[in-house]
């Protein structure tokens, strides 16, 4: 049986290779729920999103990893995030009929962005050109040129789930060690199907039950957006009292959507009163330009 909405880690003894499974369910069902999206969208969604889970494992750091792929083709914009309190989110936009192909038929000429967002500290971005058939090929093009990392990544996605599986060979004194290209062909033995229904367990016997395995505990993820009324709040202040209050003259209120999870706020003439009223900043001018 598959593991639901974990990540396990391992390491393989007596070789410089790491992995991690990750199977994401109820949080991915959580984000199809908020959009209907094609089934070709939703496949490259369900990938990223996998992937960027997978991804925020790899880092030591206390905050947050968005990938981002933007381009000039039917699948204009895709963007995932996942924190270090193992949460995730993601949307995708469209246009058009977005064709069943390669990364360059559904997005045309395109960047993907890995941003790097600690909570102490700068954050750190990395931007490579989108090529290959796959998300997955664009993260391994990624990691060997800004992390110069040997990593591999196999990645799935349906209507229930959403799963990714990441091999990296550790730094050492040499590489593409012999020990790496074994564990790499074994692991290129996945199919969608196990990673969509197979437990870390099973997976990790059937590619390795003549190695010795470490298995970590798994780490348990969740679907939260970081919107709330009060970041609304803040801003709408930042925006200042005379454009907020321009807004309700014209429209009747202000209103704003969530783009990851559709929530919607409304304020009306008495709350943005209130908001600006409650703010110790003098009203007047935005200073924003």
């Amino acid at each position: 049986m598959r593991d639901r909405d974990s990540l396990h880690r391992f390491i393989i003894e007596n070789s410089r290779v790491r992995g991690e499974m990750v199977h994401l369910d109820a949080s991915w069902k959580k984000i199809l729920e908020r959009n209907d999206y094609p089934s070709v969208v939703k496949k490259q969604l369900g990938d990223a999103l996998a992937a960027v889970a997978l991804l925020s494992a790899t880092i030591k750091y206390k905050g947050k990893i968005i990938l981002q792929i933007r381009g000039d083709g039917p699948l204009h914009l895709l963007v995932v995030q996942a924190t270090s309190d193992n949460t995730v989110r993601g949307i995708a936009r469209w246009q058009s009929d977005v064709p069943q192909g390669t990364l360059k038929e559904m997005f045309g000429n395109a960047t993907m962005v890995i941003t790097i967002e600690p909570e102490k500290g700068e954050p750190y971005q990395g931007i490579v050109e989108l090529k290959g058939d796959a998300i997955a090929n664009g993260i391994e093009i990624y990691f060997q040129q800004s992390e110069q990392l040997p990593t591999r990544l196999w990645l799935a996605s349906d209507d229930n789930a959403c799963a990714g599986f990441l091999l990296q060979e550790l730094p050492g004194d040499d590489s593409n060690t012999p020990d790496w290209e074994h564990h790499e062909h074994l692991a290129s033995t996945i199919k969608n199907e196990e990673l969509l229904k197979l437990s870390t367990q099973e997976i990790l016997h059937r590619l390795y039950h003549e190695e010795d395995v470490r298995l970590f505990d798994s780490e348990v993820f969740s679907f939260r957006c970081g919107c709330s009324r009060e970041r609304i709040d803040a801003m709408l202040l930042s925006l200042g009292y005379n454009e907020v209050t321009e807004t309700v003259k014209e429209e009747g209120k202000v209103a704003v959507d969530c783009e990851f999870c559709n929530a919607h706020y409304e304020y009306d003439s008495v709350d943005v009163e209130q908001l600006f009223a409650s703010d110790v900043a003098p009203k007047g001018p935005s200073t924003l330009q």
